[in-house]
């Protein structure tokens, strides 16, 4: 995550002082507390907020909870991870619907925030989620704000309601109460109402806002914050939160590169939670604000959940399914590897999918510098071979490399390097799906090693066949029953963790996972 990328950085940097000591003195605490504080005044958190968290962090990591530790490292950061959940809301919020449909969302916020195209995307979001929202374009003021709504509607596949043309032109409280109106004769259950932004707190508009609130009752009203305009974002929402009042919060351009204090400050300042986010320009870059998931982000400890939750309505199952079986018989070819890789390009971009893995903020200019462009690049050479060829790479020489090349317009080293890597990944895949490990990695079994490997352990081998086995007949028995008791752990020891346990002593709780990953394991 953009937004983040200064904050992240200097916060894992931090930690990393920590890291390898047995016992953290009160300096050392001292000293992380005041890298933490800079931290979050440079990423333009509010300052009360930053007194408050920072407090809160030296306090508990003063205490037993951090000198009692076997890792008081980890501790540290356990507790900053606690503190930044608390300051972004502690749980998610979840929509109130009503009892009698139609449940009423107004939007407000400031002109340019992005409400029309959060109308949007909130509305293909209800939608998915099996509800019929309809959109009323209420922002009469803004130059072709009812177009955009329209225009945005039609790509999400939703009704807009706009009898009016804007551009200054109708009375907006008028169009927002026909709107509800409208939703009742048609059945809609959800109507989105979307509201002029203003440019700073204007007493007009905050009368029009309060006009359409009265006019309509909503069940929610969201306030539509831009994460990267910093500290006066805190200060226009208490303004609209004292003048107009609302439920939540939506931050929109969090994939933007600015600091981000915004996003940090908003929830501890005015005691109202951030509901929604929006990260991006497609009308599918939304969904529920999750401040354990955003503070596991900040930290660099990834966001596995909101990946996995990603990738299950984006893959599908009977073909993922199809796949895996084919891996397991041997059978995998281009065409399948294809496949596989369209579906993960339905997820997004390849940069936001690894920046939710954890320790990805090492390799942050690596992953920002990727080129999106190389997945089609590889689709096209896939695409120019021929049905036999991707069966079956093997049969592709020098002739078909060139005509291969030529049909997506690459050069025969690109065509080569694709199916040596094709070859590896189906090497390394078939490994794992047999239950075999990684590649490459000695020591887990049935992997198969490199000559420097092979070379590395033949002594070793040799050594045990020319082992000198004791004349004392239950010494020798004695001895063979230890190298059985060895052979028998091995399996599950290839790190000297001992041997395996048995799958029914297997216990989730006992794994450090996030909040409600366990229903993965069921």
């Amino acid at each position: 995550m953009t937004l983040f990328a200064t904050l992240s950085d200097r916060l894992t940097a931090t930690f990393k002082n920590l890291r390898g000591k047995g016992r953290l003195s009160e300096a050392d605490i001292d000293a992380t507390c005041r890298e933490i504080r800079i931290a979050l005044l440079e990423a333009d958190v509010a300052l009360p907020v930053v007194k408050d968290l920072v407090a809160a962090i030296k306090t508990r990591s003063l205490g037993a909870e951090v000198s009692g530790a076997l890792n008081p490292a980890q501790q540290v950061v356990k507790i900053v991870n606690e503190e930044l959940i608390a300051i972004l809301g502690g749980e998610t919020r979840r929509l109130r619907f009503a009892k009698n449909p139609p449940t009423v969302i107004m939007l407000a916020g400031l002109q340019g925030a992005g409400k029309t195209t959060l109308a949007a995307k909130l509305a293909l979001w209800l939608k998915e989620q099996g509800k019929s929202p309809m959109l009323v374009a209420a922002d009469l003021q803004r130059p072709n704000a009812v177009k955009q709504l329209q225009v945005n509607g039609e790509r999400a596949g939703v009704t807009v309601f706009a009898p009016e043309p804007g551009n200054g032109v109708g009375n907006p409280v008028e169009v927002a109460f026909l709107g509800l109106a409208e939703a009742k004769r048609t059945l809609h259950d959800v109507l989105i109402i979307d509201t002029a932004g203003r440019l700073g707190v204007d007493i007009e508009m905050m009368q029009q806002a309060i006009d359409i609130r009265d006019a309509v009752n909503p069940d929610e009203v969201l306030f539509v914050v831009d994460a990267m305009i910093g500290q006066d974002a805190v200060n226009t929402a208490q303004a609209f939160l004292d003048g107009v009042g609302y439920d939540g919060v939506v931050l929109t351009k969090l994939d933007g590169d600015a600091r981000g204090g915004a996003a940090l400050s908003i929830a501890a300042m005015t005691g109202k939670p951030v509901m929604f986010a929006s990260n991006g320009e497609k009308l599918t870059d939304f969904d529920y604000f999750h401040p354990d998931r955003m503070a596991s982000r900040i930290l660099d400890m990834g966001d596995v959940l909101t990946l996995i939750e990603q990738a299950e309505k984006a893959f599908d199952a009977e073909q993922s399914a199809k796949a895996a079986a084919k891996l397991a018989g041997g059978e995998f070819t281009l065409d399948d590897f294809l496949e596989q890789m369209q579906q993960v390009r339905k997820l997004g971009s390849l940069s936001k999918i690894m920046g939710m893995l954890p320790g990805m903020a090492q390799y942050r200019d690596q992953i920002e510098n990727f080129d999106e462009r190389e997945i089609d690049r590889v689709q096209a050479i896939i695409q120019s071979m021929t049905p036999a060829e991707r069966a079956n790479p093997k049969i592709i020489d020098g002739s078909r490399r060139a005509r291969i090349a030529r049909g997506c317009g690459r050069n025969p080293s690109d065509v080569n390097q694709l199916v040596d890597r094709f070859t590896e990944a189906k090497k390394m895949m078939e490994s794992m799906a047999r239950g075999g490990g990684a590649m490459g990695m000695p020591g887990m079994p049935g992997v198969g090693f490199g000559k420097r490997a092979r070379a590395r352990q033949a002594p070793q081998a040799k050594a045990k066949k020319g082992a000198r086995r004791s004349g004392n007949p239950a010494k020798a028995a004695q001895e063979a029953a230890a190298a059985a008791q060895a052979q028998e752990a091995a399996p599950g020891s290839a790190f000297g963790l001992g041997a395996k346990p048995a799958a029914e002593d297997f216990d989730p709780s006992q794994l450090n996972l996030p909040a409600g990953f366990e229903r993965f394991l069921k």
